[in-house]
């Protein structure tokens, strides 16, 4: 009787714990946990092409993006842009086309002066174009300089499927300044951008640039392509960088074939060698005021530093015009031969 109970208790226990009843739950578990996986992984993936195409592409519109409290101006500047379009629909500027290493067709307006005059090369900001640029083209052709404004990819006239954050548009702007000491027999050249192209000109400065590139002008860059998606999405989203911005990444090298993580102003200005002067007004959160001394204190080259205190994102010199472009041109003019021909600015400071 022992023994039959055994049978039973050891037929029981086998029963309950039986190889393929254990089995098929782990089973069930796996491939449920592997369901889940893959849908987490396909969610990820469709939200970061979803941040790509938002953030790194013009076929989405970005209303919410520059619509957002924290990336709206003070309201205190008023632009003299308008006029000075109107200014530059005037001018005898020249359109010339130049492709780019990896074979774009690249988009730029020329505007200028006499043979000799220095050159400067306006670099605008996302999702902007080259006549954006008006008001720093008017300044700067008053002061005796020629101007090169350029679309960067993605913009404007200028081909290219995605915004590049700077990054293959630094070896853009090489190009153009090689175009100028070639075709336009440039002995000077000044680089200077805003923003996105304020990025630009600092990516660019790590780079080996033309001889004849004396002085670069940055106002309100970001420290990298990483930095800035990092806090708008954290700003926009309320997330975190991971999961979403890894995916982006990977999106970003895939689609686009550069790395946020790599497009880096702060790694390129360690670089430098040219001077620069540096621009960032204090109630900027559009990109935030504070990328500026990490910035500052990377560039390994003679430089400047100008803080507006009462400007937002691209307002400095519209906060505080005169002083704004009397502290440009004195920086320029240590390291620039004073143009031969100038014309007098008529209110600089004149809202439209």
């Amino acid at each position: 009787m022992r023994e039959k109970k055994t049978n039973l208790f050891h037929a029981a226990y086998r029963d309950t714990d039986s190889p393929s009843r254990f089995g098929f739950g782990s089973k069930a578990i796996l491939a449920a946990a592997g369901l889940s996986a893959v849908a987490a992984m396909g969610a990820a993936w469709g939200a970061g092409g979803f941040f790509y195409r938002l953030c790194l592409t013009q076929k989405m519109d970005k209303s919410k993006i520059f619509a957002a409290p924290h990336n709206q101006g003070t309201g205190v500047a008023h632009s003299t842009l308008g006029r000075d379009r109107v200014w530059l629909k005037d001018q005898p500027t020249e359109e010339r086309l130049l492709f780019s290493e990896d074979g774009l067709c690249l988009r730029g307006l020329l505007l200028k002066r006499q043979p000799g005059d220095p050159w400067v090369i306006l670099c605008h900001g996302y999702t902007g174009r080259a006549e954006d640029m008006a008001d720093f083209a008017r300044r700067f052709h008053d002061r005796g300089y020629q101007v090169l404004m350029p679309d960067a990819r993605g913009h404007g006239k200028s081909e290219g499927e995605y915004i590049g954050m700077g990054w293959p548009d630094r070896r853009d702007i090489v190009r153009w300044a090689e175009y100028l000491v070639w075709k336009e027999q440039a002995g000077q050249i000044v680089l200077l951008g805003v923003s996105m192209g304020g990025a630009t000109v600092m990516m660019a400065s790590g780079e080996e640039l033309p001889a004849q590139v004396c002085a670069i002008v940055e106002d309100c860059g970001f420290t990298s392509a990483w930095d800035e998606f990092h806090y708008q999405l954290k700003m926009l989203f309320h997330l975190p960088a991971f999961p979403l911005l890894h995916v982006t990444e990977l999106y970003t090298r895939v689609k686009a074939g550069f790395s946020l993580l790599q497009a880096s102003a702060l790694k390129q200005v360690t670089k430098c060698r040219v001077p620069m002067l540096f621009i960032h007004g204090k109630k900027d959160t559009f990109v935030p005021f504070g990328m500026l001394q990490p910035l500052y204190e990377a560039a390994n080259c003679p430089k400047e530093c100008f803080v507006v205190e009462n400007a937002g994102h691209g307002e400095s010199k519209m906060a505080e015009p005169v002083v704004y472009w009397d502290r440009i041109f004195a920086f320029l003019g240590q390291y620039v031969d004073a143009p031969c021909h100038t014309t007098p600015s008529d209110g600089l400071s004149e809202p439209v």
